[in-house]
């Protein structure tokens, strides 16, 4: 069966087993949004189809996912190299977009929304597949090496630096965190030389000290946040709120959680803000306990340890790198959203992948996917890696 199943990874196919987590992740978040907007007082002996109806995210959530279909269904019948030689107008639109919305107003501190009646899109989502896509095209033009000589080290690093910067502009650091694991993680697989490494990382922390002095001397809530998650117990009905209220939300719940539709849970009485999308993840462990938490990480490592697979089966670097880049992605959002959960890292407003309420991030991570399935199948045969030992 070993063998058998590295044969079929290694010819072209649509991954199914992918795509069916990945809509599991999906129907998981509308039932986690459905129960972070239920009222106890409407009652709960109903149908799982009329709670949801009755919950307005949890309806919305159901329809994006729907919507999702059909990028994916887009994505995956437009073969990957011809996306990848649209990478000059990907990359243009992407910094169009990132520069009209910083004439936006801002919500949350931040420009980073365009709004259409009472609907918001957000491009710095999409902005993170056009740095996958774009990036991987940049990092395999030249096949021996994908960084031959200084001035294209440069070239990668505006090629990164531009989109990057108009982020930062927002001001969302925590897409510019995503948008440097992707990137790095890029860099690491294409086969990036130690050198190149050591001088990337002194531009960064160059850049990075001054932003840090800047946020330490105007008390940024940005700042504040960074020593709430230091520091939790330092201002508990502050800057530490999300934080300290989220521990004790996912911790009630115990071994089998409180019940989805019960009441008096501390989700019901909105004691953590945000619960339908940034601290979903405190929603699910009080309602649904340890247990659903652990369904809900299996289906994750499930998604990764897939794709993983497939980038490995893949030896076209194009391809390749497009599926490391989506995975990179989903790895760090889930880290850092579940981390932020849970105390063990700083609040950054990253989405929970697939849970977290809101049509932009649920459309491109399945656009993701979508991409990640457009490699596998697609892929030549002659491209590719017998892996049969």
């Amino acid at each position: 069966m070993f063998f058998s199943e590295n044969n079929r990874l290694s010819r072209p196919h649509f991954d199914w087993p992918l795509l069916v987590a990945s809509y599991m992740l999906a129907l998981y978040g509308v039932l986690a949004i459905t129960i972070a907007n239920f009222d106890p007082s409407l009652g709960s002996d109903r149908s799982l189809q009329d709670l949801v109806m009755d919950a307005n995210n949890g309806r919305l959530q159901l329809l994006w996912v729907v919507v999702s279909m059909v990028a994916v269904a887009v994505i995956v019948n437009i073969n990957y190299t011809i996306i990848g030689k649209l990478w000059p107008v990907i990359y243009f639109i992407d910094v169009l977009l990132l520069g009209l919305v910083l004439t936006t107003s801002k919500i949350n501190g931040v420009s980073g929304w365009f709004q259409f009646l009472d609907r918001t899109f957000q491009p710095s989502e999409l902005a993170k597949l056009a740095l996958i896509i774009t990036l991987s095209k940049a990092l395999t033009r030249h096949p021996d090496k994908p960084i031959p000589n200084f001035r294209y080290f440069i070239y990668i690093c505006i090629h990164f630096g531009i989109p990057a910067l108009l982020i930062a502009a927002q001001p969302d650091i925590g897409t510019l965190m995503v948008f440097c694991v992707i990137f790095v993680a890029l860099l690491f697989v294409s086969g990036f030389e130690l050198r190149w490494m050591f001088l990337l990382g002194g531009i960064v922390a160059a850049g990075l000290t001054p932003i840090i002095f800047y946020l330490a001397s105007t008390n940024n809530f940005r700042w504040l946040r960074l020593v709430a998650f230091m520091n939790p117990e330092s201002d508990p009905t502050g800057s530490s709120y999300q934080i300290v209220n989220s521990k004790i939300t996912i911790g009630s719940g115990g071994l089998y959680g409180k019940g989805a539709w019960s009441e008096g849970t501390l989700t019901h009485l909105n004691y953590v803000p945000e619960n339908h999308t940034d601290f979903i993840f405190s929603v699910v462990g009080e309602t649904l306990g340890f247990v659903g938490a652990l369904v809900l990480l299996t289906l994750y490592a499930f998604v990764i340890y897939r794709m993983l697979l497939l980038a490995f089966h893949t030896n076209d670097k194009f391809g390749q790198l497009i599926i490391v880049g989506v995975m990179a992605m989903l790895v760090f959002h889930v880290y850092e959203n579940i981390g932020m959960c849970i105390g063990v890292m700083p609040i950054t407003g990253i989405p929970l992948p697939f849970i977290s309420y809101g049509g932009t991030n649920l459309v491109v991570n399945m656009a993701g996917v979508g991409l990640v399935l457009n490699v596998t199948q697609h892929k030549s045969s002659m491209d590719l890696k017998n892996k049969v030992e």
